[in-house]
């Protein structure tokens, strides 16, 4: 499984403009990148290798750091897991066809880096700690931030950047994971150490178990999906703005956040972490979490309306 490794930061450089400096006939033709993603099968050993192009918007945060931003594409998907699905569990279900419009997601969780830059903005409703990870490190993912804290986040970049940054939504979260998949996991039937950052001395299906890294590694360590998105299946939870809601019954058929009912002091995770089992790094698998608490298995990655 050599040669997995993901194309890492070096594509956050393509296309380095803001949409600020786009003119306006040019600002829905953002530039595109290529990249590779694999599929593998119940062993974990590659079947197919495909060649993709999505389109990045690349926000400029000065002194030669950036927020690289991946368009996703508009369409209808199946949300949630089957029965069959091992793993699963009806928190997943009943699976539902969901319409999504199109938006732009991150190309990695935000980083340490990035969290610093932005704390330093003028506060708009709370204070933000520079360095709450207890992972240091610029490259590795911000983690420890509550979802109030996440969303002080968006609010101090968009006031900076003029453009309206928010957390993505939980169906825009899943569409951009699955990136058009049907399989428990982006890469296919399984997951493994190559493909991602999780407790790997556990198997999923009948891939061999490997040591695991005990904590988060640099974003972009590994391969993209189909969509161009990194560190889908693991490395930290990643917040999402809706209310956390038990299971999907009343569940909306679009991917607005989904606010009505359901348990408002809580918010809802995304998938697992460096420190969970691979059934709770499955493309479908939610979980909910008081909004206020610390966890340094949790993180986030932002979205934009396009």
């Amino acid at each position: 499984m050599a040669g997995y490794g993901g194309v890492g930061l070096a594509t956050a450089v393509q296309g380095n403009r803001s949409l600020a400096a786009i003119p306006e006939r040019e600002k829905y033709t953002l530039p595109s990148f290529d990249f590779a993603t694999v599929a593998v099968d119940r062993q974990g050993r590659e079947q197919e290798r495909t060649y993709h192009q999505a389109r990045l918007y690349t926000e400029d945060l000065g002194n030669y750091l950036t927020l690289a931003m991946v368009s996703i594409p508009p369409g209808k998907f199946s949300m949630g897991a089957s029965v069959e699905e091992r793993g699963s569990s009806d928190r997943e279900r009943p699976v539902h066809q969901v319409k999504v419009s199109k938006f732009l997601l991150g190309e990695y969780l935000v980083t340490q880096s990035q969290w610093r830059k932005v704390a330093k903005l003028p506060q708009v409703n709370r204070e933000l700690k520079l360095n709450p990870s207890h992972f240091q490190g610029d490259n590795r993912p911000v983690e420890s931030v509550s979802w109030p804290e996440a969303m002080e986040f968006c609010d101090r970049l968009s006031a900076y950047t003029q453009k309206q940054y928010r957390l993505p939504t939980e169906a825009e979260w899943e569409s951009a994971c699955r990136g058009n998949t049907r399989s428990p996991f982006t890469y296919g039937e399984t997951l493994t150490r190559e493909l991602a950052d999780y407790a790997s001395t556990y198997a999923y299906a009948s891939e061999a178990g490997a040591a695991y890294r005990q904590g988060t590694t640099d974003v972009g360590k590994f391969m993209p999906n189909a969509f161009g998105l990194y560190d889908l299946h693991g490395n930290v939870r990643e917040w999402c703005a809706d209310s956390w809601h038990e299971n999907y019954h009343g569940a909306p058929s679009n991917s607005k956040a989904w606010h009505k009912g359901g348990n408002q002091a809580w918010r809802t995770l995304r998938v697992g972490s460096w420190a969970n089992k691979p059934s709770h790094c499955r493309s479908a698998h939610r979980s909910g979490y008081p909004e206020n608490l610390l966890n340094r298995a949790i993180g986030f990655r932002v979205a934009m309306d396009l």
